[in-house]
């Protein structure tokens, strides 16, 4: 048997656009793709709840996320650091 290999965890930079509920943030990550055909450029934007267990995150705040095992139903992030 070969050794399971870990999931390579990528940190993700977004917002802070909600801080409203207790020890959890939504972070707006916006990312640029490009069509396979028409080689334009668009933005794509996905929210994430991330854990923030001493609610230090306010909203407008740019911080980093990591994946992480599921802490609740929607929650697989937890923010590491403000930058």
């Amino acid at each position: 048997m070969e050794p399971v290999q870990k999931k390579l965890i990528q940190p993700l930079t977004g917002v802070v656009v909600s801080d409203k509920m207790d020890k959890t943030v939504v972070v707006e990550v916006r990312t640029r793709k490009r069509h396979a055909k028409y080689h334009k450029a668009y933005t794509v934007t996905k929210r994430y709840k991330a854990h923030s267990a001493e609610n230090a995150y306010k909203a407008g705040d740019q911080v980093v996320i990591e994946s992480t095992k599921p802490i609740s139903k929607d929650k697989r992030f937890i923010v590491v650091k403000k930058v």
